[in-house]
């Protein structure tokens, strides 16, 4: 039987902002596969309220994080509009690695999976769980806290954080 291995795969996502939750997910991608690419769409974001950073801005912070993190020389990080599928086609990813935090993820990612197998059957979904620390946080809780001035370093990054109070100061 010709397998073919996946040997390139994207995690996907808003990074609106990044969080730690994110940065769990994407370094257990790095260990499990020899090239990560962490795609950041350019989303209008939930329920097509725009976001809270630009493109550019969320892009800059990821790199840094990763940086910061000591692998950041390790995963490309680039900016993609339109339809994953056509964004993993076109810089030769087999694969597509997401977190699952809870039941209400796992029904959203079940459509997505579904959807992208019709339109790329040559591209593989892979998920993995969550760490325990992390399954409660989400950019849109890290965006509200941020909003009434909470610390947000036990869930942010410090490059995100100081990101975020600047932001909210305005």
């Amino acid at each position: 039987m010709g397998v073919n291995k996946i040997d390139h795969v994207v995690v996907p996502g808003t990074f609106d902002p990044v969080t730690y939750g994110h940065l769990d997910v994407i370094e257990r991608a790095w260990r499990l596969f020899p090239k990560v690419t962490v795609g950041v769409a350019a989303s209008l974001g939930k329920r097509g309220v725009g976001t809270t950073f630009s493109l550019d801005e969320r892009v800059t912070m990821l790199r840094d994080a990763l940086a910061n993190e000591g692998i950041g020389d390790e995963i490309e990080v680039l900016p993609f509009q339109g339809l994953l599928v056509d964004f993993c086609r076109g810089i030769g990813a087999r694969g597509v690695v997401k977190g699952l935090r809870a039941m209400t993820d796992f029904e959203y990612e079940l459509q997505q999976s579904a959807l992208n197998t019709r339109m790329a059957p040559e591209i593989e979904s892979v998920y993995v769980m969550s760490a325990s620390e992390y399954g409660f946080v989400s950019s849109s809780i890290v965006r509200e806290l941020a909003s009434f001035g909470s610390d947000m370093r036990f869930l942010v990054p410090p490059n995100v954080a100081d990101a975020l109070q600047a932001h909210y100061a305005r």
